[in-house]
This record gives C-alpha cells, structure tokens and sequence, in this order.
C-alpha cells in the first residue's frame, strides 16, 4: 500500500506528478476548511441559544472565538459566515478526489472554480485583518480557515496557470506557466505563511500562547 502511494506521487512523468501534489494538496486543504466551518458554525448555533455560552477555543482575551463571532462581521450576509464554508468546500472536495482520479475538468469550469476560490481567498483574508486590527481578537478555527483556503487558492492557482485554463494570451500563459515551473509561487506561499504568523506574534506576542 505504502509503495503503491509513493509510487503515485512520484510519477515519471513531472505534469502528473505535479497534478497529483496540487489536487492532493486541495484536499487537505479543504478538509480543513470544512472541519474548521462546521465547528465554527456549531458555535455560532449555541451562540444564537445563548450568547454567554463558553466556547471550547475561548482561551484568553485574545485568543477567542466567542469574541470574533459576537461581532457583526462573523454575519456578513446575514447568516454565519462558516455556512459558506459548508457549502464550498464539498464542491472543493469533490474537485480534489475526481483530479486525483486522472479525471480533466473542462477550462471553463476550472477557470469559474478560479474566480469563485479567489473570491473566497480575498473574503478570507479580509476577515483575518478585521479580526487582527477591528475586533483586536484571533479565532483559531478562523486562522486554520485562512491557512488552508491558502493552501488551496495556490495549488488551484498553480494547476490553472500551468495548464493555461485562465484564458491568458500566450505570450502571458508561457511566462506564467515558466513561473510555475520555477516554483516561485510555491516561495510566495511559504513567505504568505510566515507573513501571516509574524503578523500574529507582531501584534499579540505572548498574549497567543498565555
């Protein structure tokens, strides 16, 4: 089984290798995303029944999902902003399993799944930076939330560019795909992460960890 799945994810052939990392990484990604989304949206339900209810990620004065789901942004659309993720990231899900399947989806739906997730990587990031300087409160499930819609926005990202699913012009589509190649937008994912954990510790220092 072991060498059967390292055999897998080490394909002679670089594309498929490639598009086996990328969606396996979509996977992950989502699931995380839609684990954090259901248990952030069971709380907010035993919010909704009692708004003192204590919260099991309700840490300190900082590092508190009450205080972030108490305030008008955690219902930007007037619903629990987690219901999104309940909703998106089986679609997601679904995607990564059936690229993992060898199955080729057609452009047009891959280029809608990339302006629908880059709406959702921008909505996500936006929360991130409301909680840190409006709310002045880190939610966990939310910081997982943004870490792994990360994750996921570069590797569909990443397959779209390579593949030339984004409509782009060739001479644009070769030099994004060259870019791809290089792995540069692997080195801005990595500088994205420590950007978002320095930005953390920057701001609250020892107030996460107390």
């Amino acid at each position: 089984m072991f060498n059967k799945l390292t055999e897998y994810f080490t394909h002679k052939d670089r594309d498929m290798r490639d598009n086996r990392w990328v969606f396996a990484s979509m996977l992950v990604g989502a699931i995380l995303s839609l684990l954090a989304a259901f248990v952030l949206s069971i709380d907010a339900i035993a919010l909704a029944k009692d708004p003192n209810a204590a919260l099991s990620c309700n840490i300190n004065a900082i590092v508190s999902c009450g205080i972030v789901a108490k305030t008008s942004f955690a219902s930007l659309f007037g619903f629990p902003n987690s219901f999104l993720g309940l909703i998106v990231e089986p679609v997601v899900i679904t995607v990564a399993v059936a690229g993992l399947a060898g199955i080729k989806f057609p452009r047009w739906f891959m280029f809608t799944a990339q302006i629908f997730y880059s709406l959702g990587f921008l909505f996500a990031f936006y929360l991130f930076f409301i909680g840190l300087f409006v709310v002045h409160a880190v939610c966990p499930w939310c910081l997982l939330v943004t870490l792994s819609t990360t994750f996921v926005w570069f590797s569909i990202t990443r397959y779209n560019m390579r593949v030339n699913n984004l409509f782009l012009n060739k001479q644009i589509a070769k030099k994004a795909k060259d870019f791809i190649n290089n792995d540069y937008d692997r080195l801005i994912l990595a500088l994205v992460v420590v950007a978002i954990i320095a930005t953390l510790i920057l701001n609250y220092g020892g107030a996460l960890f107390a």
